[in-house]
């Protein structure tokens, strides 16, 4: 497994309030863990939410005894029970001040172990599972236009367009009880995993980023790759990019 992280403010934004964590090696219980946080553009405090959710989220699951956890199948209520106690703590601090009301972040993480990519997540942060000639996204956004494609309202071309495609349901800090998406989808012939958030998606397509993620070269590169494309093209919005390469 060879893995690398980048996060960037952009072009637009004078601040970068997205977050990145990744180890492939042992956290905890786990054998390896990869997280994109995205602080809520707009809100007061976004940075200080994306952090303190990835500090906190971090800090369960290392101090969680190593015995209570048995099988592979237990990481994903753990990772479930990490986000809540994150959500918790975001939202506390975000009750302190009035700098700080309405904080709130996207959360995606993930652990990869025997063939699957378990995650917890909430938001529009992504992961993509990447093939030669394919590209999957395991996630489901948290958006208004994610919503009126379900309905039936809107189509995909429109959504990606749409003024208000960024606009969240569902953000880890923001209440005090946190709905999320708990999943363990299958890598079967995935030679890369990639966590991103939505600055790198908003401007390069699916197509765009298969194209980068597939070329050859350093894992390093083609990370470095994936923002300077977003970067090329606009880079309106902070961007996140984690790169795993568990095939090649």
């Amino acid at each position: 497994m060879h893995v690398f992280g980048l996060t960037d403010k952009g072009m637009v934004r004078e601040q970068n309030q997205d977050a990145i964590f990744l180890t492939p090696d042992r956290i905890g219980p786990l054998p390896n863990l990869f997280v994109v946080a995205d602080g809520m553009g707009g809100h007061n405090a976004g940075d200080v939410a994306s952090a303190q959710a990835i500090s906190r989220f971090c800090a369960y699951i290392e101090d969680f005894p190593l015995a209570q956890l048995v099988q592979p199948g237990d990481y994903l209520d753990l990772l479930v029970n990490a986000a809540q106690d994150a959500n918790a703590s975001v939202f506390a601090k975000s009750r302190e001040s009035e700098a700080m009301a309405g904080m709130g972040t996207t959360f995606t993480a993930c652990v990869i172990e025997n063939g699957r990519a378990l995650n917890v997540h909430v938001g529009d942060s992504r992961i993509y599972a990447i093939k030669p000639d394919k590209i999957t996204q395991l996630t489901t956004d948290h958006t208004y236009v994610t919503q009126m494609v379900k309905l039936g309202k809107m189509t995909a071309e429109e959504a990606r367009k749409h003024p208000k495609r960024n606009m969240i349901t569902s953000a880890l800090g923001t209440d005090s009880s946190l709905g999320l998406d708990g999943t363990a989808p299958e890598l079967f012939g995935t030679t890369t995993v990639l966590l991103c958030s939505d600055g790198l998606t908003d401007m390069i397509d699916d197509a765009g980023i298969l194209d980068i993620v597939n070329r050859p070269g350093f894992v390093e590169d083609r990370t470095q790759m994936l923002v300077d494309e977003a970067n090329l093209r606009g880079g309106r919005d902070n961007i996140s990019v984690i790169l795993i390469d568990i095939g090649r």
